[in-house]
């Protein structure tokens, strides 16, 4: 049986990668799981995963928080409060189907947006928490 988490990860990146208005934002499909060097902005990356045990006396079970990162150098930060409000609409209460489980619930957590310490990169972060079953 694959690994709840990347099963996770993948559906993510399929539901990240198939919605239209997110790309358009993005200026194509620069979701990222290892950052080129050279990646243009703007682009997200997945970042950190936790998984920890949610099973009961009776069903196994997995609790996920899943970063996503929102890297833009635009003038500002509108272009990235664009981006984390488009993932936020994909993925928010999101029934994605996973590879040998079942997704349970997936929710935005918070969302924080901040300055590079490069002065002109900004940098938003998302958190999810999912929760999954074998499927």
């Amino acid at each position: 049986m694959a690994s709840p988490a990347w099963a996770l990860q993948k559906a993510v990146y399929a539901a990240l990668a198939a919605d239209g208005p997110l790309l358009a934002l993005l200026g194509g499909a620069k979701i990222h799981d290892a950052v080129p060097q050279d990646a243009a902005f703007p682009y997200i990356a997945i970042g950190e995963a936790q998984v920890r045990d949610w099973s009961t006396g009776t069903e196994d079970g997995a609790e996920h928080m899943l970063m996503l990162h929102v890297w833009s150098r635009y003038g500002g930060k509108r272009e990235a409060y664009e981006i984390a409000d488009a993932i936020r609409a994909v993925l928010d209460g999101a029934l994605l189907g996973l590879d040998d489980h079942r997704l349970v619930n997936l929710r935005h957590q918070y969302s924080e947006l901040k300055r590079d310490p490069d002065g002109e990169t900004q940098h938003g972060v998302l958190r999810f928490r999912a929760v999954t079953e074998p499927g």
